[in-house]
């Protein structure tokens, strides 16, 4: 602990340094209670690569504004160099808009007119990916969309390479297996933008890390009182977060394979974890009705209230805004600046002609980063697509896929041209009941008219 205290200070030291030599970047990017009133507010520097930066050392007598001035100018004439060479006579402004494409998802507003370009899948095109004995509960999908780990009630987790659709590794698990496994059900999975790391959580209460290029185990972090339900890894980075059943959020360092802080507020075993770019995030609250915002360099929380039943499931869709369900059947649209849910969807899942029931638990939501494309799964036998109209203000159905099974998880391929969800007989939470008609199967959907974005 005295380590890792000295280690914090001295980074806290490193960035006051920083901060003395560049005033003017003092901001904290994670400082979500100040609102950006519009775009011309962010520095321009904030939107140049770090290889520009290179440069600095040019002309050491230049003004800040000189500075500036050269490192935007290398900037366009960078992006008009790689946007000419496919340009048309009707691509007029590809550096213009390019530019504000940066900026906003920069600032976590972005949000790309997915949506409207999708269409329902033929039946006959959806893949079935079969090698799980029991409910497949978890997934986690590589940043090219090339490589997709599944955890299952089975104990075992599975690498599948989603061009041939094949099995490339098992990692088995149980109480009669020797060596290194999970001994309980692998509920959660989390992989590095850099595919360096693979996180797996369980009802064992530990938390294994993975190679997930050669499968080989690397660490196990041991901390939590209870079973592990959500591993989520920072974009770009390798810190990685993690919620319990024990009421807790934990901090971990991969580089260092080490603990860092345990994070405190929920009333209820925590469901869900998830994040995105910046130092922070985002858990469901199960049975406490809260959803929570960690921000990690304040060493502060946002909470937020709406569902009135337990919180299962949250999924951030960019740096401002989130999906979420709950098992009285709604889906709630966030927005960070608000405590209270943007758009409510109750009943999202119900049947025809059938009264409020089981079917209507929401057991999984997926969103395709930094767009309007959002997607629910329950237990009725459907997956239901949603768009996000205007600016995040109202959900609107788009169309169902038929996936009979109770939905465990969901991801979309980064592309946007695959759905991926993890289907089972029984809830990834329990066994109350059981579907004999599903499949413990994994379906990769494919959404067409997404093609052009590929």
């Amino acid at each position: 602990m005295v380590m890792l205290r000295n280690s914090r200070k001295r980074e806290r030291g490193q960035s006051k340094k920083a901060f003395k030599v560049k005033p003017k970047q003092s901001r904290k990017e994670d400082d979500f209670d100040e609102v950006v009133s519009s775009d011309s507010e962010l520095d321009e520097t904030e939107i140049i690569p770090k290889v520009a930066e290179q440069s600095d050392s040019e002309d050491e007598n230049e003004t800040a504004q000189e500075k500036k001035m050269r490192l935007t100018k290398k900037y366009l004439e960078e992006l008009k160099m790689i946007k000419e060479q496919n340009a048309t006579d009707d691509e007029k402004d590809l550096v213009g808009e390019q530019l504000q494409e940066d900026v906003l998802e920069k600032a976590g507003r972005l949000q790309k007119k997915i949506a409207a370009k999708c269409l329902p899948p033929d039946e006959g095109i959806i893949k079935v990916l079969k090698g799980h004995k029991l409910s497949v509960i978890c997934m986690a999908v590589s940043s090219d969309g090339l490589l997709l780990f599944t955890g299952s009630k089975d104990c075992s987790i599975i690498k599948w390479d989603l061009k041939t659709h094949k099995k490339l590794h098992v990692m088995k698990g149980g109480s009669k297996i020797d060596g290194v496994c999970h001994r309980g059900h692998v509920l959660c999975l989390a992989l590095s933008t850099d595919m360096k790391f693979l996180a797996s959580g369980g009802r064992d209460k530990l938390i294994h890390i993975w190679n997930p290029n050669t499968c080989e185990h690397l660490h196990t972090f041991k901390g939590h009182r209870n079973a592990v339900s959500g591993v989520s890894i920072r974009a770009n980075s390798h810190q990685l977060f993690s919620s319990s059943h024990d009421r807790t959020v934990k901090v971990w360092d991969l580089d260092a394979l080490a603990y860092v802080e345990t994070l405190y507020g929920h009333q209820d075993a925590a469901q869900s974890c998830d994040s995105l770019n910046r130092e922070r995030c985002v858990t469901a609250g199960g049975r406490d009705g809260s959803i929570r915002i960690w921000k990690i360099v304040e060493e502060s929380q946002l909470l937020f209230h709406g569902h009135s039943g337990s919180i299962d499931c949250v999924r951030l869709i960019n740096e401002e805004h989130m999906i979420s369900g709950s098992d009285d059947g709604s889906v709630c649209l966030w927005s960070v600046m608000k405590k209270r849910p943007i758009a409510v969807v109750q009943q999202a899942h119900r049947l025809e002609g059938v009264p409020k029931s089981r079917e209507m638990w929401i057991s999984a939501v997926a969103s395709l980063t930094n767009s309007d494309l959002i997607a629910t799964g329950s237990s009725d036998g459907y997956i239901r697509l949603w768009k996000c109209e205007g600016k995040f203000l109202k959900l609107t159905p788009l169309f169902n896929v038929s996936v009979p099974g109770f939905i465990n998880d969901m991801r979309f391929t980064n592309n946007g041209l695959f759905l991926i969800a993890a289907v089972g007989q029984e809830h990834k939470l329990g066994r109350w009941w059981k579907l004999k008609d599903a499949k413990n199967f994994i379906y990769v959907i494919p959404i067409q008219g997404n093609a052009e974005n590929k």
